[in-house]
């Protein structure tokens, strides 16, 4: 998600949350309530299921770092390892 889309987001859902307080105060009434709950309602769920998105994202980025980071290391080849038991000597290959 890039950097433009998150402020549209998070800014829709900023902008329900401000459309339904004005609702709330300028229109009277039963509606002036249905509309405030509605659309404070949907800003809230829209800003939630964003955060859940971006951690979502985030997650997916760390794995695939790890998968490069497990892709180089099995590139390199494995130092050599000296086999040699307590009280014996070396054995050299």
């Amino acid at each position: 998600m890039s950097r433009r889309s998150r402020i549209v987001g998070f800014g829709s859902a900023g902008l329900l949350v401000l459309a339904g307080v004005v609702c709330a105060i300028a229109v009277s009434g039963g509606l002036g309530q249905v509309l405030a709950l509605v659309l404070i309602s949907l800003g809230c769920v829209e800003a939630v299921s964003l955060v859940f998105a971006e951690v979502g994202f985030s997650e997916d980025r760390e794995r695939a770092r790890e998968a490069e980071r497990a892709a180089r290391r099995s590139a390199r080849p494995a130092p050599r390892r000296l086999d040699r038991m307590r009280g014996r000597r070396r054995r050299l290959p």
